[in-house]
């Protein structure tokens, strides 16, 4: 399966150029059967990063535009009633899919944030009393601008904390972003993406991101670090139990992508700060910074805890 993993990756980065880091990220999430945070300015390709991925595989896709007047019902859906059949039928909202771009997540308000609170956790809907479960594989890539920006809303604490990664784009080098200005004078990339890797590959491969051997002395670097965040004189409030099970299943999938069936401690390094920082809280009123903060704090944790051998 490596292979389609790999087909995967290039055809990303035949459209998103120059960012392997941030792609392998957001590989690691999606087959990892995390969700993805992506914060950062307009206009560096949040948008086009995950339209990129929903294309590259075969699965339904639904991109839903959050505006302050979006409400719940139009992300999970509504129930009608139906004259003919003389009772109310569930319409299914666009949530309904194996890929779901949420683009600009913090631009509505926390009343429909919420609505992807179940969905995230439980990879369910629950509607008029009735449970509808999401189709497998399921993934929200939300995209949101900075906090400081005109026309927010902060997501709450227990919204980030079901967000496996948090990561930021970051603006392109000037030999890639000439390399755009030349290939996208007349065409755009996204025509002609195909799709590299099937439903079923998908749901194999998060099978075998779930076998990776993670062995106890990992786990146990994973707890150490935990309560180092909770304890920590810097941060108000530290990793959360759910938290760590992402940090493992991150290393695990980082593992598999780079080819080994066991996890190592620098897996678990490599994904920290992109799994923790987002989630624990600091003094700081200012969430952007207080974020830039955290991976700081997060790395000298990090560097200050005893690595197994």
């Amino acid at each position: 399966m490596l292979d389609k993993v790999q087909g995967l990756t290039e055809n990303i980065e035949r459209v998103f150029l120059g960012k392997s880091d941030v792609v392998r990220k957001l590989l690691v999430g999606f087959f990892a059967g995390g969700h993805i945070l992506i914060e950062d300015v307009p206009g560096v390709g949040k948008t086009l990063l995950a339209k990129t991925l929903a294309k590259s595989v075969d699965c339904s896709f639904q991109r839903i535009q959050f505006t302050p007047d979006l409400l719940p019902s139009d992300v999970v859906g509504v129930s009608i009633y139906n004259s003919t059949q003389g009772e109310f039928v569930f319409k299914h909202g666009p949530v309904f899919a194996h890929i779901i771009l949420a683009d600009e997540i913090n631009r509505t308000t926390p009343r429909t944030q919420s609505s992807l609170l179940e969905a995230m956790n439980d990879f369910q809907v629950s509607v008029d009393g009735k449970t509808y479960e999401l189709p497998k594989p399921f993934m929200v890539v939300a995209t949101q601008n900075p906090h400081e920006f005109e026309g927010t809303y902060v997501l709450p604490e227990n919204q980030l904390d079901r967000f496996m990664i948090c990561m930021s784009v970051g603006y392109l080098d000037p030999k890639d972003e000439k390399r755009i200005l030349k290939e996208q004078k007349t065409t755009d990339p996204l025509d002609s993406i195909k799709p590299v890797i099937t439903h079923d590959e998908v749901l194999e491969v998060q099978r075998m991101v779930r076998e990776v051997r993670l062995d106890d002395t990992i786990m146990d670097y994973v707890i150490r670090i935990a309560n180092a965040t909770r304890h920590s004189e810097f941060l108000q409030i530290g990793m959360s139990p759910r938290s760590s099970l992402h940090l493992t299943r991150a290393a695990q999938a980082w593992a598999f992508l780079e080819g080994r069936n066991y996890v190592i401690p620098d897996d678990v390094k490599v994904m920290a700060v992109p799994v923790i920082a987002h989630r624990v809280m600091n003094s700081n009123p200012f969430r952007e910074q207080a974020t830039k903060q955290n991976a700081s704090i997060i790395t000298d944790i990090i560097d200050a805890t005893a690595v197994p051998v």
